[in-house]
Formats: C-alpha cells, structure tokens, sequence
C-alpha cells in the first residue's frame, strides 16, 4: 500500500501534514473578536457573531463537502479549501470593515470545515492502517501547536507592527506556501474508492450502530471541550475569586494540556491498541473531573483541568480513525458526517446554560461529565472492530 508514496519521498507527508497547521488558523477567531470588538466598539452579542460565522458551516458544508470529494478527489478537495483559506486571510488586511470581517471569517469556516472533512481521509489513505489512529493524533498534535500560535502571533504584530490585521497577512502567506506544497506533491489515496455520494447515502449511515457511536462520541467530545474552554474561567471566578483578566488561565492550562497530550498519544498509540488507549484515558478525565466539580484550592483546580484536557486529547482523532475504518471505500461520506458532529457539540452549551439558570453553576458542570461517561459507555461498541 505505502509503494508509491515511498517513491515519491517525504514530500507528500510534509505537505498534508502542513494542513493540519493551517486547520489551526481557525481558533484565531478567538483574539480576533477581541480585537475586532474594541477597534468597532461593539456589543457583545454583535461581537459574537464572529465565532458564530466560523461555527455554523461545520453544520452547512460537511456532508456537501464528502459529496465533492466523490466527484474531484479527496486532493483537489484539500487543496480547494487551502485557496479559500489563503483569499479569507487576505480579506480583513485589504479592506478592516465589520462586514469584512464577517465575510472572511465565514469563508475561514467554509474552508475549515472542507479542510477537516477532506484531510482526515486523505492523510488515512497514505498510511498503513494499524497507524492511521497515531498518524491522525499527530495532525492534532500540529493544529493544536497552530492554535496556541495565533494569539501569540496576533499580539507580536500589535506590538512590533502596531497593527494586529498583520497576523491575516502571516496567515495568509503560510497558507499560499501550503497551496503549492501540496499542488506539487504526489499523493496516494490506495484503498478508498472516489464513489459517488448523497445526503441520503451520507445519512444512512448512521443506520450502522458502529457509525451512529462514532458520530455522538465526537459530538459529545466536542461538547466537553466547547463547554470546558466556556466553564474553566467561571470556575475559577466564581469559586476562587479571580478575576476575569486571570481567569483565563483556565482555559490556557486546558489548551496546553490538550497540546502536550496529542504529542504523547502519537507515541503512545504506536505501542498501545487505540481502544485500550481510549478506554483508560476516558476512565481518568472521568476521575479528574468528578473531584474537579467539588475541589476549592486554585492549583489543585488547575491541576485537575490539565489532566483532563492530556486525557481527552487523543479522543477525537482516536474515534475518526475507527469511523474511517469501519468502512474504507465510504471514507468521504463518514468524515463529511464525523464533522457534521462537531458541530453539534454547540448543543451541550445551551443546556449547560439551563442547568445554571435552574439549578446553579455546580450542577452545570455534571452536563461535562454526562458527556466524558457517555463516551465511555459508547466505547464497547468498538470491541468487535477497533482493536
């Protein structure tokens, strides 16, 4: 299976890795609203509308995106998605107007969501299957390292620059370079079949009980992280007194965890079965964030968030792996519907909110955990095919 791509040397590796980096452009939506709300002084319902505009289109483009993937390749779909990215980045430096803004931060979600749908199986098709789950955490790994850079990068350009829109220029260049890295290298796609696809035939595959927990493992994984970057400084206001500037840290501490564990599961994962992998990190976050949800000390706290942010890194990539091979030759229309399901995570935010309002901030948190024991639960599913 890896005879080609041997042939065609590292070349083809760097660059579908290089697209997991600019996947990680994304989360650069978070200092931007910041920054776009202050230079227009806007509300902050007005101002959410930013991360709103990235996060809709993974409910939008998923399934059409497996569909086009059918019909030109799973290559020229990636490479499709990087040129949207590279115009989107330009956008706000040419011309700084809130409706700007709007129109490039929802070309960054369209071409982020075509990005996630295409890469996966891409990089899946040109290595051998018993590495596929370490492969994928590694893409994780770089996205999670471009995540941590963008604000790093946004505040050296206000500082050295004395404008931040430099950072839409560095994006911008870096995903060019990427356009033509990929553009001449050769890639394999043995063993997935460009087969032609529907809504209709995406959908139906959630008939198949192995797809179904794959799909709410993600949606759930996704809710936890959603809702831990949201709860993280609440905690840590609400039950430590800090205030909102520090409070941050929570969310930073998370982030870096999940970094630091992405690293340590490509590792992991090529001497350990994904699903004995899966099973005891999902078993630790549980046991973290119960003691989480009653502790008062703030490094103790801290120390626990870390913990489930290294122990829930790996999840994600973990679960894909196991949808893309349940079903090889159908790989575009299950990683078009394992993105849809990133989308959904947005649900568990709103019933976070309603547990606050109707029964306190506390009682909110046991939504999270729901989330980490459902994915343990649903993880005996995968005894018969993952191992």
């Amino acid at each position: 299976m890896d005879n080609d791509n041997a042939k065609s040397g590292w070349t083809p590796k760097v660059a579908v890795f290089f697209g997991f980096f600019i996947m990680g452009f994304v989360d650069v939506v978070g200092i931007a609203t910041n920054y776009v709300k202050n230079d227009f002084n806007l509300s902050s319902t007005l101002a959410n509308t930013i991360p709103m505009m990235v996060f809709l289109w993974f409910a939008v483009f998923s399934i059409p995106t497996g569909i086009l993937m059918g019909q030109i390749g799973k290559k020229k779909t990636v490479l499709l998605s990087l040129v949207i990215t590279t115009i989107a980045m330009i956008i706000p430096f040419i011309s700084y107007t809130f409706p700007m803004v709007l129109s490039a931060f929802a070309l960054l979600g369209i071409s982020n969501t075509i990005l996630q749908v295409s890469l996966n199986p891409l990089v899946a098709a040109m290595f051998k299957k018993e590495k596929i789950a370490s492969v994928l955490t590694a893409g994780q790994f770089i996205k999670a390292i471009s995540s941590l850079l963008g604000p790093v990068i946004a505040g050296v350009a206000a500082n050295c620059f004395s404008d931040w829109k430099v950072t839409f220029v560095i994006f911008s260049v870096t995903s060019l370079l990427s356009v033509l890295l990929l553009l001449f290298s050769r890639t394999g796609e043995q063993e997935f079949e460009n087969r032609q696809s529907s809504f209709k035939s995406v959908l139906t595959l959630l008939k198949d009980k192995y797809i179904l927990y794959c799909f709410l493992c993600i949606l759930f994984i996704v809710g936890l992280d959603v809702g831990i970057n949201t709860s993280a400084p609440e905690l840590l206001i609400k039950r430590m007194g800090l205030e909102l500037s520090r409070a941050g840290l929570g969310s930073s501490i998370y982030f870096a965890a999940k970094t630091i564990g992405a690293f340590a599961g490509t590792l992991l994962l090529l001497k350990f079965p994904p699903l004995y992998f899966l099973r005891y990190s999902l078993i630790f976050a549980i046991m973290a964030f119960v003691v989480l949800m009653f502790v008062q000390n703030l490094w103790f706290s801290l120390i626990l968030i870390f913990i489930i942010g290294f122990t829930c890194a790996n999840v994600f990539p973990i679960v894909f792996s196991f949808a893309l091979q349940k079903n090889r030759q159908r790989s575009n229309e299950i990683s078009s519907l394992m993105i849809m399901g990133v989308s959904g995570g947005a649900v568990i935010l709103p019933v976070q909110g309603l547990m606050i309002d109707n029964f306190g901030f506390s009682a909110s948190l046991s939504v999270l955990l729901f989330c980490l024991i459902i994915n343990l639960l649903l993880t005996n599913i995968f005894k018969e095919n993952a191992q």
